[in-house]
């Protein structure tokens, strides 16, 4: 366990990225701080980003990648003078994550393709003959793809139980709430139909959540946590509001923000 890798940090990094290069998507990766941390603190083995027996990790919500950065920073994956890099000329630690950025295992953000990069990285290390796990992150929204629902029956046909999704159900997107711009309930039920093995747990729930992943069977069905979240997370007025989406913050709004995350 990484002690270092906690909620509180996360969000206060991402806050501080975030108003230093004026960008938004602040509210997507609020709501994953405890899933990514939970992931980097306690479940995800491997040494250092270039250990071959590594267990991977897909952001493929890949907007929220300011989240994915602090996790990688606070293992000491990723320097400070780097993080400050974030979205300046040049740099690799844009947006959306890089695949060149040591760290992060596929360059993503399209969405409904971290999943079948997922499935086929699984696939690869049972071709080889390796016992590491692949773990990605999904939006619900990202749910409304198709390509996500072949990588699902690609995978429960290969039964590939070393592959994990995580859906980060905030209930909202960039057009508004996920059930008015397509509907995806019952959630549960649809991946279960589709052959994988599902679990529903509190995605703010750190100790709910490392129980619930390190339970997971290594053999049989590939696996699915549906990760109840706040979107906006942490932060009074962006919980819940399809505008910090996108929108970045003003000098007050920083200070509060700050202020709630570090109260907390």
């Amino acid at each position: 366990m990484d002690g270092n890798v906690s909620p509180r940090q996360i969000r206060r990094i991402v806050l501080e990225q975030s108003k230093r290069a004026n960008v938004g998507h602040i509210g997507s990766a609020l709501s994953i701080a405890e899933i990514v941390a939970a992931l980097y603190g306690r479940i995800l083995r491997g040494t250092h980003p270039e250990d071959r027996e590594r267990d991977r990790f897909i952001l493929s919500k890949g907007h929220a990648a300011l989240a994915l950065y602090a996790a990688l920073h606070l293992k000491n994956w990723l320097s400070a003078d780097a993080l400050r890099t974030f979205c300046a000329d040049g740099s690799l630690l844009g947006v959306h994550p890089e695949h060149a950025l040591p760290g992060v295992e596929f360059s993503t953000g399209s969405l409904g393709h971290g999943l079948p990069i997922g499935a086929g990285s699984a696939l690869a290390a049972r071709l080889h003959g390796l016992d590491h796990r692949v773990f990605v992150l999904v939006s619900d929204a990202e749910c409304n793809e198709g390509s996500l629902w072949e990588a699902v029956m690609f995978a429960a046909h290969h039964r590939l139980a070393n592959l994990t999704a995580i859906v980060d159900l905030n209930g909202q997107q960039a057009f508004g709430h996920t059930e008015d711009v397509l509907s995806m309930s019952p959630m549960a039920e649809r991946w279960r139909a589709f052959g994988w093995d599902v679990h529903e747990v509190d995605g703010h729930d750190v100790a709910a959540l490392c129980e619930t992943v390190n339970g997971l069977a290594t053999e049989g069905s590939p696996h699915v946590v549906l990760a109840k979240t706040t979107f906006g997370k942490g932060v009074s007025f962006m919980e819940r509001q399809i505008k910090w989406h996108y929108w970045p913050m003003s000098d007050a709004e920083y200070r509060q923000a700050t202020a709630e995350v570090e109260g907390a």
